[in-house]
Protein backbone atom coordinates (compact mmCIF):
# COMPACT_ATOMS: atom_id res chain seq x y z
CA UNK A 1 0.00 0.00 0.00
CA UNK A 2 1.02 3.51 -0.70
CA UNK A 3 -0.19 7.24 0.05
CA UNK A 4 0.79 10.08 -1.74
CA UNK A 5 -0.37 13.70 -0.85
CA UNK A 6 -2.23 16.00 -3.55
CA UNK A 7 -1.57 19.40 -3.97
CA UNK A 8 -4.87 20.96 -4.03
CA UNK A 9 -4.07 24.85 -5.30
CA UNK A 10 -5.24 23.90 -8.97
CA UNK A 11 -6.81 20.55 -10.24
CA UNK A 12 -4.07 19.29 -11.69
CA UNK A 13 -2.63 16.98 -9.53
CA UNK A 14 -6.31 15.43 -9.18
CA UNK A 15 -6.51 15.09 -12.60
CA UNK A 16 -3.15 13.44 -13.88
CA UNK A 17 -3.66 10.96 -10.56
CA UNK A 18 -6.90 10.23 -12.44
CA UNK A 19 -5.24 10.04 -15.97
CA UNK A 20 -2.64 7.15 -14.09
CA UNK A 21 -5.45 5.20 -13.58
CA UNK A 22 -6.72 5.09 -17.21
CA UNK A 23 -9.42 8.05 -16.78
CA UNK A 24 -10.00 9.83 -20.42
CA UNK A 25 -9.06 13.46 -20.17
CA UNK A 26 -12.50 14.91 -19.75
CA UNK A 27 -13.92 13.15 -17.33
CA UNK A 28 -10.71 13.71 -15.50
CA UNK A 29 -10.94 17.29 -16.11
CA UNK A 30 -14.56 17.13 -14.63
CA UNK A 31 -13.61 15.14 -11.63
CA UNK A 32 -10.91 16.84 -10.61
CA UNK A 33 -12.79 19.73 -10.71
CA UNK A 34 -15.60 18.75 -8.11
CA UNK A 35 -13.25 17.83 -5.60
CA UNK A 36 -11.71 21.37 -5.92
CA UNK A 37 -11.91 23.38 -2.57
CA UNK A 38 -14.52 26.15 -2.45
CA UNK A 39 -14.85 28.37 0.69
CA UNK A 40 -17.15 31.32 1.63
CA UNK A 41 -17.72 33.66 4.19
CA UNK A 42 -21.22 34.51 5.47
CA UNK A 43 -22.21 36.93 7.04
CA UNK A 44 -25.51 38.57 8.37
CA UNK A 45 -26.79 35.58 9.49
CA UNK A 46 -29.64 34.85 11.98
CA UNK A 47 -29.64 31.96 14.70
CA UNK A 48 -32.04 29.79 12.75
CA UNK A 49 -30.45 30.51 10.16
CA UNK A 50 -26.86 29.20 11.47
CA UNK A 51 -28.21 26.46 12.99
CA UNK A 52 -29.97 25.21 9.72
CA UNK A 53 -26.68 25.83 7.95
CA UNK A 54 -24.91 23.66 10.40
CA UNK A 55 -27.02 20.90 10.27
CA UNK A 56 -27.76 20.93 6.75
CA UNK A 57 -23.94 22.39 5.09
CA UNK A 58 -22.42 19.50 7.84
CA UNK A 59 -24.88 16.44 6.71
CA UNK A 60 -23.73 16.94 2.99
CA UNK A 61 -19.78 16.61 3.86
CA UNK A 62 -19.29 20.84 4.31
CA UNK A 63 -16.78 22.52 6.49
CA UNK A 64 -19.19 24.96 9.01
CA UNK A 65 -17.58 27.48 11.36
CA UNK A 66 -19.97 30.02 12.81
CA UNK A 67 -19.41 33.08 14.66
CA UNK A 68 -22.15 35.33 16.52
CA UNK A 69 -23.80 36.36 13.03
CA UNK A 70 -21.32 34.83 11.17
CA UNK A 71 -20.50 31.68 9.15
CA UNK A 72 -17.13 30.12 7.10
CA UNK A 73 -18.83 27.88 4.72
CA UNK A 74 -15.73 25.18 2.78
CA UNK A 75 -15.63 21.78 0.47
CA UNK A 76 -15.35 21.06 -2.45
CA UNK A 77 -17.17 22.42 -5.72
CA UNK A 78 -19.20 19.22 -5.87
CA UNK A 79 -20.27 19.23 -2.62
CA UNK A 80 -20.95 23.45 -2.75
CA UNK A 81 -22.70 22.50 -5.68
CA UNK A 82 -25.00 19.97 -3.84
CA UNK A 83 -26.07 22.99 -0.87
CA UNK A 84 -26.49 25.57 -3.85
CA UNK A 85 -29.95 24.04 -4.70
CA UNK A 86 -32.72 26.48 -2.92
CA UNK A 87 -35.10 23.78 -4.13
CA UNK A 88 -33.49 21.25 -1.48
CA UNK A 89 -31.99 23.58 1.02
CA UNK A 90 -34.11 24.59 4.59
CA UNK A 91 -36.70 27.45 4.22
CA UNK A 92 -33.91 29.38 6.42
CA UNK A 93 -31.18 28.86 4.39
CA UNK A 94 -33.24 29.69 0.71
CA UNK A 95 -31.15 32.82 0.33
CA UNK A 96 -27.78 31.09 1.43
CA UNK A 97 -27.91 28.90 -1.09
CA UNK A 98 -29.05 31.03 -3.77
CA UNK A 99 -26.05 33.19 -2.87
CA UNK A 100 -23.26 30.71 -2.45
CA UNK A 101 -24.62 29.36 -6.16
CA UNK A 102 -23.69 32.99 -7.55
CA UNK A 103 -20.95 33.46 -5.48
CA UNK A 104 -19.13 29.89 -7.41
CA UNK A 105 -16.73 30.42 -9.91
CA UNK A 106 -18.06 29.88 -13.37
CA UNK A 107 -16.99 29.25 -16.89
CA UNK A 108 -16.46 32.08 -19.44
CA UNK A 109 -16.39 29.68 -22.19
CA UNK A 110 -13.68 28.99 -24.66
CA UNK A 111 -13.35 32.06 -26.47
CA UNK A 112 -13.73 36.39 -26.12
CA UNK A 113 -15.34 37.69 -29.27
CA UNK A 114 -13.74 40.17 -31.01
CA UNK A 115 -14.85 42.42 -34.02
CA UNK A 116 -11.50 40.79 -35.40
CA UNK A 117 -12.59 37.32 -34.62
CA UNK A 118 -12.43 35.04 -31.56
CA UNK A 119 -9.59 35.05 -29.02
CA UNK A 120 -8.72 31.67 -27.69
CA UNK A 121 -9.10 31.50 -23.67
CA UNK A 122 -7.19 28.42 -23.03
CA UNK A 123 -3.79 29.67 -23.02
CA UNK A 124 -2.72 33.09 -21.76
CA UNK A 125 -3.05 35.75 -24.01
CA UNK A 126 -0.53 38.68 -24.08
CA UNK A 127 -1.77 42.29 -24.29
CA UNK A 128 1.31 44.13 -25.36
CA UNK A 129 1.10 47.92 -24.25
CA UNK A 130 1.62 50.90 -26.37
CA UNK A 131 1.27 53.72 -25.59
CA UNK A 132 1.70 56.93 -27.47
CA UNK A 133 1.17 59.59 -25.12
CA UNK A 134 4.07 62.03 -23.93
CA UNK A 135 3.74 61.64 -20.27
CA UNK A 136 2.87 57.82 -19.42
CA UNK A 137 3.91 56.81 -15.83
CA UNK A 138 6.95 54.15 -17.61
CA UNK A 139 7.20 54.69 -21.24
CA UNK A 140 6.19 58.24 -21.89
CA UNK A 141 7.24 60.20 -24.84
CA UNK A 142 8.67 56.98 -26.59
CA UNK A 143 6.31 55.82 -29.21
CA UNK A 144 4.58 59.56 -30.37
CA UNK A 145 4.85 58.95 -33.64
CA UNK A 146 3.62 56.00 -36.61
CA UNK A 147 7.13 54.83 -37.31
CA UNK A 148 8.03 54.14 -33.89
CA UNK A 149 5.31 53.14 -32.50
CA UNK A 150 4.65 50.26 -35.67
CA UNK A 151 8.34 49.72 -35.17
CA UNK A 152 7.51 49.15 -31.31
CA UNK A 153 4.54 46.94 -32.14
CA UNK A 154 6.63 44.53 -34.14
CA UNK A 155 8.72 43.88 -31.28
CA UNK A 156 5.82 43.29 -29.31
CA UNK A 157 4.62 41.15 -31.64
CA UNK A 158 7.78 39.13 -32.37
CA UNK A 159 8.10 38.23 -28.26
CA UNK A 160 5.05 36.93 -28.56
CA UNK A 161 2.32 39.59 -28.07
CA UNK A 162 -1.25 38.58 -29.52
CA UNK A 163 -2.98 41.68 -28.91
CA UNK A 164 -1.79 45.16 -29.08
CA UNK A 165 -3.37 47.76 -26.94
CA UNK A 166 -2.86 51.73 -28.24
CA UNK A 167 -3.20 54.41 -25.63
CA UNK A 168 -3.35 58.21 -26.04
CA UNK A 169 -4.38 59.10 -22.48
CA UNK A 170 -2.24 58.27 -19.58
CA UNK A 171 -3.65 57.34 -16.43
CA UNK A 172 -0.72 58.54 -14.01
CA UNK A 173 -1.16 59.29 -10.66
CA UNK A 174 -0.81 63.31 -10.76
CA UNK A 175 -2.21 64.45 -13.99
CA UNK A 176 -3.81 67.75 -13.54
CA UNK A 177 -5.56 67.62 -16.89
CA UNK A 178 -7.49 65.80 -19.36
CA UNK A 179 -6.42 65.20 -22.95
CA UNK A 180 -8.87 66.89 -25.27
CA UNK A 181 -10.63 64.82 -28.03
CA UNK A 182 -9.03 65.71 -30.81
CA UNK A 183 -5.33 65.52 -29.34
CA UNK A 184 -5.93 62.16 -28.74
CA UNK A 185 -7.67 61.70 -32.16
CA UNK A 186 -4.52 62.75 -33.68
CA UNK A 187 -1.96 60.40 -31.09
CA UNK A 188 -4.37 56.98 -31.62
CA UNK A 189 -5.71 57.07 -35.22
CA UNK A 190 -2.85 57.20 -37.44
CA UNK A 191 -0.90 54.78 -35.39
CA UNK A 192 -4.12 52.16 -35.42
CA UNK A 193 -4.29 52.95 -39.22
CA UNK A 194 -0.72 52.07 -39.53
CA UNK A 195 -0.95 48.88 -37.30
CA UNK A 196 -4.15 47.25 -39.17
CA UNK A 197 -2.61 48.14 -42.75
CA UNK A 198 0.52 46.33 -41.50
CA UNK A 199 -0.67 43.87 -39.65
CA UNK A 200 -4.48 42.80 -41.10
CA UNK A 201 -5.45 39.67 -39.01
CA UNK A 202 -4.06 41.65 -35.64
CA UNK A 203 -6.40 42.14 -32.68
CA UNK A 204 -5.49 45.85 -32.05
CA UNK A 205 -7.64 47.10 -29.17
CA UNK A 206 -7.26 51.15 -27.85
CA UNK A 207 -7.17 52.21 -24.45
CA UNK A 208 -9.88 55.22 -24.18
CA UNK A 209 -12.39 56.36 -22.30
CA UNK A 210 -13.83 58.73 -24.88
CA UNK A 211 -16.81 57.35 -27.48
CA UNK A 212 -15.31 59.58 -30.50
CA UNK A 213 -12.16 58.10 -30.03
CA UNK A 214 -13.24 54.54 -29.77
CA UNK A 215 -15.15 55.45 -32.94
CA UNK A 216 -12.24 56.29 -35.17
CA UNK A 217 -10.79 54.17 -33.62
CA UNK A 218 -12.64 50.92 -34.53
CA UNK A 219 -13.33 52.22 -38.00
CA UNK A 220 -9.47 52.42 -38.35
CA UNK A 221 -9.23 48.83 -37.89
CA UNK A 222 -9.29 48.13 -34.09
CA UNK A 223 -11.26 45.30 -32.62
CA UNK A 224 -11.27 45.97 -28.83
CA UNK A 225 -11.73 48.93 -26.67
CA UNK A 226 -10.16 49.00 -23.36
CA UNK A 227 -12.31 51.24 -21.17
CA UNK A 228 -10.30 51.94 -17.56
CA UNK A 229 -13.83 53.77 -16.02
CA UNK A 230 -15.45 50.16 -17.36
CA UNK A 231 -18.34 52.85 -19.24
CA UNK A 232 -18.42 55.24 -16.33
CA UNK A 233 -16.92 58.40 -18.18
CA UNK A 234 -19.02 58.63 -21.40
CA UNK A 235 -22.76 57.47 -21.93
CA UNK A 236 -21.92 56.69 -25.50
CA UNK A 237 -19.52 54.44 -25.10
CA UNK A 238 -21.44 51.31 -24.38
CA UNK A 239 -22.94 51.83 -27.83
CA UNK A 240 -20.39 52.16 -30.26
CA UNK A 241 -18.63 49.01 -28.33
CA UNK A 242 -22.32 47.07 -29.23
CA UNK A 243 -22.74 48.82 -32.60
CA UNK A 244 -19.59 47.83 -33.60
CA UNK A 245 -19.51 44.46 -32.42
CA UNK A 246 -16.24 44.48 -30.53
CA UNK A 247 -14.53 43.38 -27.81
CA UNK A 248 -14.46 45.30 -24.64
CA UNK A 249 -12.24 45.06 -21.27
CA UNK A 250 -14.34 46.79 -18.30
CA UNK A 251 -11.72 47.96 -15.00
CA UNK A 252 -12.40 48.55 -12.18
CA UNK A 253 -11.67 51.93 -10.74
CA UNK A 254 -13.87 54.78 -8.89
CA UNK A 255 -14.01 58.66 -9.60
CA UNK A 256 -13.06 60.43 -12.70
CA UNK A 257 -10.16 60.14 -15.00
CA UNK A 258 -8.10 62.41 -13.16
CA UNK A 259 -8.60 60.92 -9.48
CA UNK A 260 -9.03 56.70 -11.06
CA UNK A 261 -5.20 56.37 -10.20
CA UNK A 262 -4.92 58.05 -6.44
CA UNK A 263 -6.47 56.96 -3.32
CA UNK A 264 -9.26 59.64 -3.15
CA UNK A 265 -11.85 56.48 -3.28
CA UNK A 266 -9.83 53.40 -2.29
CA UNK A 267 -12.80 53.30 1.31
CA UNK A 268 -14.13 49.83 0.49
CA UNK A 269 -15.21 49.28 4.19
CA UNK A 270 -12.69 46.87 5.39
CA UNK A 271 -12.92 44.20 2.26
CA UNK A 272 -11.84 45.64 -1.07
CA UNK A 273 -12.46 41.74 -2.87
CA UNK A 274 -16.67 42.21 -1.60
CA UNK A 275 -16.47 46.05 -3.08
CA UNK A 276 -14.75 45.10 -6.21
CA UNK A 277 -16.71 41.92 -7.05
CA UNK A 278 -19.92 43.73 -6.51
CA UNK A 279 -18.87 46.42 -8.34
CA UNK A 280 -17.88 44.66 -11.58
CA UNK A 281 -21.10 42.87 -11.26
CA UNK A 282 -22.72 46.08 -11.87
CA UNK A 283 -20.44 47.08 -15.03
CA UNK A 284 -21.64 43.95 -16.21
CA UNK A 285 -24.90 44.17 -15.76
CA UNK A 286 -24.85 47.58 -17.10
CA UNK A 287 -22.92 46.61 -20.07
CA UNK A 288 -24.94 43.59 -21.30
CA UNK A 289 -28.19 45.70 -20.64
CA UNK A 290 -26.53 48.38 -23.15
CA UNK A 291 -27.02 45.46 -25.78
CA UNK A 292 -23.23 44.54 -25.48
CA UNK A 293 -22.82 40.76 -26.21
CA UNK A 294 -21.74 38.99 -22.74
CA UNK A 295 -19.14 36.57 -24.68
CA UNK A 296 -17.25 40.03 -26.19
CA UNK A 297 -16.43 41.69 -22.38
CA UNK A 298 -13.35 40.89 -20.31
CA UNK A 299 -13.08 41.96 -16.76
CA UNK A 300 -10.12 43.58 -15.26
CA UNK A 301 -9.82 43.96 -11.61
CA UNK A 302 -7.57 47.31 -12.01
CA UNK A 303 -5.16 46.97 -9.35
CA UNK A 304 -3.37 50.07 -8.86
CA UNK A 305 -6.50 51.89 -9.33
CA UNK A 306 -8.42 53.58 -6.09
CA UNK A 307 -6.85 50.42 -4.61
CA UNK A 308 -3.76 50.96 -1.97
CA UNK A 309 -1.15 48.97 -2.40
CA UNK A 310 -2.50 46.52 0.82
CA UNK A 311 -5.54 46.56 -1.01
CA UNK A 312 -3.89 45.62 -4.31
CA UNK A 313 -1.99 43.08 -2.87
CA UNK A 314 -4.80 41.56 -1.14
CA UNK A 315 -7.41 41.78 -4.14
CA UNK A 316 -4.53 40.27 -6.34
CA UNK A 317 -4.18 37.13 -3.71
CA UNK A 318 -7.96 36.46 -4.12
CA UNK A 319 -8.18 37.26 -7.64
CA UNK A 320 -10.20 33.72 -8.13
CA UNK A 321 -13.21 35.14 -6.48
CA UNK A 322 -13.49 37.34 -9.63
CA UNK A 323 -14.50 33.66 -11.78
CA UNK A 324 -17.84 34.00 -10.12
CA UNK A 325 -18.74 36.66 -12.70
CA UNK A 326 -18.38 34.61 -15.53
CA UNK A 327 -16.12 36.21 -17.90
CA UNK A 328 -12.03 36.10 -18.87
CA UNK A 329 -10.24 38.31 -16.30
CA UNK A 330 -7.34 40.39 -17.99
CA UNK A 331 -4.77 41.93 -15.40
CA UNK A 332 -2.40 44.43 -15.87
CA UNK A 333 0.15 44.44 -13.04
CA UNK A 334 2.80 45.87 -15.43
CA UNK A 335 5.31 48.00 -13.27
CA UNK A 336 2.42 48.93 -11.20
CA UNK A 337 3.33 50.80 -8.12
CA UNK A 338 2.46 47.73 -5.43
CA UNK A 339 5.12 45.79 -7.51
CA UNK A 340 7.28 48.33 -6.52
CA UNK A 341 6.41 48.43 -3.09
CA UNK A 342 7.19 44.94 -2.74
CA UNK A 343 10.29 44.57 -4.22
CA UNK A 344 11.91 47.64 -3.69
CA UNK A 345 12.48 48.13 -7.68
CA UNK A 346 11.88 51.30 -9.45
CA UNK A 347 9.78 52.06 -12.18
CA UNK A 348 11.94 50.55 -15.43
CA UNK A 349 13.07 47.81 -13.26
CA UNK A 350 10.06 45.75 -12.39
CA UNK A 351 9.54 43.62 -15.49
CA UNK A 352 11.21 40.39 -12.99
CA UNK A 353 8.14 40.89 -10.36
CA UNK A 354 5.56 41.90 -13.32
CA UNK A 355 6.26 38.09 -14.91
CA UNK A 356 6.27 36.73 -11.80
CA UNK A 357 2.80 38.50 -11.07
CA UNK A 358 1.25 37.52 -14.33
CA UNK A 359 2.21 33.73 -13.61
CA UNK A 360 0.83 34.15 -10.07
CA UNK A 361 -2.46 35.25 -11.61
CA UNK A 362 -3.00 32.78 -14.39
CA UNK A 363 -3.20 30.25 -11.34
CA UNK A 364 -5.94 32.38 -10.22
CA UNK A 365 -7.45 32.30 -13.28
CA UNK A 366 -6.59 34.61 -15.04
CA UNK A 367 -6.44 34.62 -18.93
CA UNK A 368 -5.04 37.94 -20.55
CA UNK A 369 -2.18 40.28 -19.43
CA UNK A 370 -1.60 43.57 -20.05
CA UNK A 371 2.26 43.60 -20.06
CA UNK A 372 5.01 46.21 -21.29
CA UNK A 373 7.95 43.52 -21.44
CA UNK A 374 6.22 40.82 -23.44
CA UNK A 375 9.05 38.10 -23.36
CA UNK A 376 9.56 38.17 -19.90
CA UNK A 377 6.22 37.53 -19.22
CA UNK A 378 5.61 35.03 -22.08
CA UNK A 379 8.06 33.01 -20.48
CA UNK A 380 6.54 32.71 -16.55
CA UNK A 381 3.56 32.18 -18.09
CA UNK A 382 4.65 29.36 -20.01
CA UNK A 383 5.82 27.70 -16.90
CA UNK A 384 2.72 28.19 -15.22
CA UNK A 385 0.35 26.79 -17.99
CA UNK A 386 2.66 23.69 -18.12
CA UNK A 387 2.40 22.75 -14.42
CA UNK A 388 -1.37 22.87 -14.83
CA UNK A 389 -1.33 21.00 -18.49
CA UNK A 390 1.65 18.77 -18.70
CA UNK A 391 0.58 15.46 -17.97
CA UNK A 392 2.61 14.27 -14.91
CA UNK A 393 4.94 11.05 -15.05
Amino acid sequence: MNVTPLALHSPGAVQNALRSHGWEDGLARASAGGIHPLAFHLTGLDQGALEALVRFGGGIGLEVVTGGDWAILAGSRSRMSAFARPWTAPEQLLDVALQVGLAMPSDPGPAWHTARGPVPLDRPTLVGILNVTPDSFSDGGRFTDPDTALAHADALLRDGATIIDVGGESTRPGRSELVPTEEELLRVRPVVEALARAHPDLVISVDTVKAAVATAALEAGAAVVNDVTGLRADPEMAGVVAGAGAGVILMHSRGGLLEIASYQHADYGGDVVAGVLTELRETLAAATAAGIAPDAIVLDPGFGFSKTVEQSVTLFGQLSVLQALGRPLLVGPSRKRFLGEITGRAVGDRDRATAAACALAWERGARLFRVHAVGAAREALAIAQALDTFPHA
